[in-house]
């Protein structure tokens, strides 16, 4: 049983507004059993609170069974931890309960290529994306002034042969300092070290340029273009120390022709990654992603 504790940071709780109660979301998984559904809800059911959504999936192979649910209103959760404390050493559950209104912080991390970093930047701003962007963590100084125009720090780590582990080892204090729940490789082109991606396990998404499996590695839209490929995508997925290879959040396509230079997949291929990268982390963020195994269980 695991049991995560939602701790919100000093900014965070300085901002909250004082509410008499609030909508909050319960994520669980357990191995699969009858009743769980019933189990939970009647949890809920007891402390007077209301299931305004429910989501669940069992996995027939794994035989795990995942679920989220969205319940108002309380005025705490002080009244479930004793009960979801049961219920999880019952049901070998772990759970966690956050306000739905929760921002979590997300650090971007990007080289030269921008567009999916202005994207996201945007969608913040605008309220499309229910996180903050503390900071920017580059490997080039190109977007200094990106990230001034929006009001977001800008700490430039230039990595090479001879700096990564130490550029690293800054990352991580950076991800402490800040409490950053969750990294975003907007196409920051460099590999992430296996000490990185263990430490932050389940907590950095990537962009990757093309539909995976197919055409991993560097310049994957001039591997299309040789191939003569009729659908171009990207795909979003969690870091792990397998290059490419980590649990799939979400992938979409585009359709091309024969007609098209290497030059005009890309930017096709550029709208779909940004796309893609947003669905990700917005996912994240409201609780819809699950890991299973080498997969992901997404609500959306």
């Amino acid at each position: 049983m695991r049991v995560i504790a939602m701790k919100l940071s000093k900014q965070q709780d300085r901002k909250a507004p004082i509410m008499a109660s609030q909508d909050h979301i319960l994520t669980l998984s357990c191995p699969d059993k009858a009743g769980i559904v019933h189990s939970v809800t009647g949890v809920l059911a007891k402390q007077g609170l209301t299931v305004l959504d429910l989501q669940q999936f069992s996995d027939p192979n794994l035989k795990k069974f995942f679920m989220r649910v969205h319940f108002g209103h309380a005025d705490s959760t002080s009244q479930l931890q004793a009960p979801f404390g049961d219920l999880a050493k019952d049901l070998e559950m772990d759970y966690q309960i956050v306000p739905e209104a929760h921002k979590p912080r997300v650090m971007i991390m990007v080289s030269k290529i921008g567009h999916c970093l202005n994207d996201l930047l945007f969608r913040q701003k605008t309220g499309q994306l229910n996180i903050e962007i503390p900071l920017i963590v580059p490997n080039h100084p190109e977007f200094e002034g990106l990230a001034k125009s929006y009001g977001v720090a800008f700490h430039h780590l230039p990595v090479t042969k001879d700096t990564k582990t130490e550029q690293e080892s800054r990352i991580l204090e950076l991800i402490k300092e800040q409490q950053i729940d969750l990294v975003v490789l907007a196409r920051y082109m460099q590999i992430i070290s296996p000490r990185l991606c263990s430490e932050m396990s389940g907590r950095i998404i990537n962009i990757h340029h093309s539909f995976l499996p197919s055409f991993k590695g560097a310049k994957p839209y001039h591997q299309a273009y040789d191939r003569g490929v009729k659908i171009i995508g990207a795909t979003a997925h969690f870091v792990t120390a397998d290059l490419d290879e980590g649990p799939i959040i979400e992938q979409r396509v585009a359709r091309v022709d024969h007609s098209m230079s290497p030059k005009e997949l890309l930017d096709e291929g550029s709208n779909v990654e940004t796309q893609v990268l947003a669905a990700a982390v917005k996912w994240w963020a409201e609780k819809r992603v699950f890991l299973n195994g080498h997969k992901t269980v997404v609500f959306n």
